[in-house]
């Protein structure tokens, strides 16, 4: 793709990817059922199509920001969730790698969102990878071929994003 690709254009052409990483992303929820793959896709196209001056240079760049506005949707309905229903849980993928096994209440997910801001302002490359990793269920090694990097560059600022985010998730 081209400079300056409109987000539209960005979503039409990598609908069935983001299609993908939205069902990945979702069957690791224990609530996954209730959110759907098509509404969590709508809702991402909703609100990037709300700003008419994104532009984006190329895809990675694309994959990256469409990742976040699933993960602020994907912490907002689990807000709610446990809002109207007590108890709820959200499953995360821990930030070692492992497989999802830890619970985290929709305060910890916020908590990590804000964390993930700040590590944002500081070093957006490497919240990028926490997105497209973490949020999004991308293996390093796509992650490496999305950003034109060897899979070791990726696994290195995955270590180091880890580690700021843990440093800020004790503050």
């Amino acid at each position: 793709m081209g400079t300056g690709n409109s987000p539209a254009q960005l979503f039409a052409a990598l609908y069935h990817e983001l299609h993908h990483v939205a069902e990945r992303r979702l069957r690791s929820l224990p609530f996954g059922s209730t959110l759907s793959t098509t509404t969590l896709l709508h809702e991402t196209y909703l609100s990037l199509a709300d700003n008419e001056q994104l532009s984006f240079p190329d895809e990675p760049h694309f994959l990256s920001y469409a990742s976040r506005a699933m993960r602020g949707l994907i912490i907002d309905y689990a807000r709610r969730r446990s809002a109207t229903k007590r108890g709820g849980q959200f499953l995360l993928l821990p930030l070692d790698g492992a497989d999802p096994a830890a619970d985290a209440d929709p305060d910890q997910l916020r908590e990590l969102g804000d964390a993930l801001e700040q590590l944002a302002a500081l070093e957006p490359a490497l919240a990028e990878i926490v997105d497209l990793h973490f949020f999004c269920g991308f293996s390093f090694t796509e992650i490496a071929a999305l950003r034109g990097v060897s899979e070791r560059t990726v696994q290195r600022d995955w270590r180091k994003a880890r580690a700021i985010l843990h440093e800020q998730l004790r503050q």
